[in-house]
This record gives structure tokens, sequence and C-alpha cells, in this order.
């Protein structure tokens, strides 16, 4: 399975959301605002995979019989708590106008998305087998919301390629855009996403109970 992005990005029809922006931030500010939010996501994320129970979220199907449901449930619970600090530090910037619109298109979550996902935490910690929680409606929801989120994703990757490659609005800061699309490469992380969303969490076949 391919590793998870750190934080979850959700973007629900961000291009369409009108970005006010034009606040007193400067470009490089926000840059550099910007690389600590996502910094300190990817710092958290990295640390919560790399714990007993937080590896559950990058294990291979054959690996998930070394942990519970009930692991999968402190994790989400963990991962939700990060993906919340980012959407609090992210709402309270006024980018400036000239990124006003990626950022509106990077930091918009699918509450959907993330109903599906809390949904499955709390399926995950009544589960008494990873094949109860892979049969539950919950994890199908999941499954779901997963791949559907999994292909907006890379449908922002290619909008974002393509303002990028415009560069009408970085024309008097050139070293911008390449900064920014760093960080919102990470913060994107499309190729994180499991190959197959639909396998997520399911026990290899004649796996016991």
């Amino acid at each position: 399975m391919a590793v998870k992005r750190s934080v979850r990005f959700a973007f629900v029809a961000a291009l369409m959301l009108s970005a006010c922006g034009g606040g007193e931030m400067s470009l490089t500010e926000y840059v550099d605002r910007l690389n600590v939010i996502v910094e300190q996501a990817r710092q958290q994320y990295e640390a919560l995979v790399t714990s007993s129970q937080g590896g559950v979220l990058i294990a291979e199907a054959d690996q998930i019989a070394g942990f519970t449901p009930q692991d999968l449930q402190t994790a989400l619970e963990r991962v939700r708590e990060i993906e919340a600090e980012v959407e609090e530090a992210t709402a309270a910037i006024d980018p400036p106008e000239p990124v006003a619109e990626l950022h509106n298109l990077f930091f918009d979550f699918d509450n959907e998305f993330i109903s599906a996902q809390e949904a499955l935490g709390v399926r995950a910690g009544m589960a008494a087998d990873w094949t109860e929680l892979s049969e539950s409606p919950e994890m199908a929801a999941y499954r779901s919301a997963l791949a559907a989120d999994k292909q907006h994703c890379f449908d922002v990757q290619a909008e974002v390629n393509t303002i990028g490659e415009q560069g009408e609005t970085f024309a008097n800061t050139p070293w911008i855009p390449s900064q920014l699309m760093e960080i919102f490469e990470v913060a994107l992380g499309c190729d994180g996403y499991p190959e197959n969303p639909q396998d997520l969490y399911r026990p290899p076949p004649g796996t016991a109970p």
C-alpha cells in the first residue's frame, strides 16, 4: 500500500470559490508561513506512522494482522487532530491577492470525506476483527470517499500545473512559483494514495477472523 498523505487536504469545487485575499501579507511572508504549517503537519504525521499504533496507516494488506481495528481508530483520531490544526492555521491566513486562488484551491477541507473518516474511526473502535471492519458499511463509504478524493487530487494537480505554467501572476517574483509548488506538492501528495482504495484494510483471502 502506498504511503497515504500526511495531511488530508480535500478540495471541493475549489475553482468556483471566489478568493477575496488582498491582505497586507507579502508573498514571501505567505510562503514562509505555509512552510511552517506544512512542515509541522508532516513531522506530526511521520511521528504517528512510526508509532506502535499509527503504523497501521501505512501497513500493507499482509501486515494489518499485526495491528487491531482499535489501532486504526486511535490513528484516525490523531490524523483528524492534525487535519484540524492545519485547517485552523490556513483559515487564519488572508493570502496576498496573487495567490488567493491557489490558497483556496488547496486549503478547502471536504466535510464529506472527513465524516466518512470519522465514522470509520468509530466503527473501528467497535470491530472485533479486520474482516468485520472490512465488510462494514463505514469501510465501504470510506473507500468510496477515498477513491473520489484520489481522482479529485489529480484533477487539482492538473489545474495547479496549468496555473504554474501560466506564471502571469508571479511575473515580478520569479522565485515564488517553485517555492509554492514545492509546498503545494507536499500538501497534495497525490502519489501517496493507495493504488486501489477499494482494497484498503481488506484482509488477504483466507485470513482467519
